[in-house]
């Protein structure tokens, strides 16, 4: 703590060196010698049984323009992604929401791109400026990354299996793309 009351200095948030995934600690014959956190359930008898938690309605909503909203299929793609990794009950259903709403939204904002172009008129001058929905479309596209790798890393973590491959990003991009297409 400085002189004048604030905490300032010291550990930043993030710093230093990253955990490095299970797998490749175990793969590495756990070259530093600690014991090694393995997350295995014995008591729990029906893990592989375990149901998706249910996704919130608005995750599924009735659109402006009279369509549904795709985050609820976004949010069980991804579910089932984990749960075949083992790692659902480890990501909180709550991150998954935001991960689907993210991933709806900036497909929304391409598809308007698509729609109306890049360029906009600007409401005073009526000089072309930028579609407000590009600048929307890299913001979803920023925070549906951040959430992403959130995820993922949680996976990387906490997995003694395989963890790369398809995963449901794949998915939003190949969405995308045949969006764009109109199908």
């Amino acid at each position: 703590m400085a002189k004048d009351g604030t905490c300032r200095g010291g550990a930043r948030v993030g710093a230093g060196a990253k955990k490095k995934p299970l797998a490749d600690k175990i793969s590495a014959g756990n070259p530093g010698g600690r014991k090694l956190t393995v997350m295995e359930f014995t008591d729990a008898p029906a893990l592989e049984g375990y149901e998706m938690p249910e996704p919130n309605k608005m995750l599924s909503a009735e659109q402006k323009d009279g369509t549904t909203l795709a985050a609820g299929e976004i949010y069980k793609n991804t579910w089932t992604w984990l749960n075949a990794r083992g790692c659902a009950a480890l990501v909180s259903p709550q991150l998954l929401e935001r991960y689907a709403m993210s991933v709806a939204r900036w497909i929304q904002c391409e598809e308007a791109v698509s729609s109306f172009g890049f360029l906009a008129r600007h409401p005073t001058t009526g000089n072309a400026i930028q579609s407000p929905y590009v600048a929307m479309g890299q913001n979803y596209m920023s925070q549906t990354n951040r959430l992403w790798y959130e995820i993922f890393q949680i996976v990387k973590e906490n997995c003694t299996g395989e963890y790369s491959g398809a995963n449901p990003q794949d998915d939003v991009m190949e969405r995308l793309l045949t969006a764009r297409r109109g199908k």
